[in-house]
């Protein structure tokens, strides 16, 4: 198997229900072939840089898996022909993938996730000890007056 990412932008009319189809759909084809999904990111409603089909937003979202060629194959032509998909991008990350491979990209993308969420919490409490400490100078200047 191969290693792969597609992008997608979805016309942003379409609602989540519709939205989730064609991610199902996009999914099934991809280990109904044997292939795995490593992981899968939904950006949302996003601003188009250009217009596509007169849509000036999309809605996006990202997988990264690996599969065969004759899945991609399938996922394109499906692309083509859906009026609901505005665009696609697949990229060929590794000419070859195992399961081990598989499990170690998963971990990789865990632990990324992992420490943005731990980098998040770390601003967020220093934003609350400013506060605290702008109220205590607050207080201060209050004091000498």
């Amino acid at each position: 198997m191969r290693h792969y990412e597609t992008t997608c932008i979805l016309r942003p009319s379409l609602g989540e229900t519709l939205f989730t189809e064609v991610i199902e759909r996009t999914k099934a084809i991809i280990t109904a072939e044997g292939g795995s999904i490593i992981d899968f990111d939904h950006w949302g409603i996003r601003k188009l840089a250009y217009p596509i089909k007169k849509e000036s937003q999309g809605y996006y979202f990202c997988l990264n898996y690996a599969t065969t060629q004759s899945a991609i194959q399938e996922m394109e032509r499906i692309f083509r022909i859906d009026d609901r998909v505005l665009r696609y991008l697949t990229i060929k990350l590794a000419e070859e993938i195992d399961e081990a491979g598989v499990e170690q990209e998963k971990e990789k993308i865990a632990a990324i996730a992992a420490a943005k969420a731990a980098e998040a919490e770390a601003e967020n409490d220093e934003g609350e000890d400013n506060s605290d400490a702008d109220d205590a100078n607050d207080n201060d200047s209050e004091e000498l007056n």
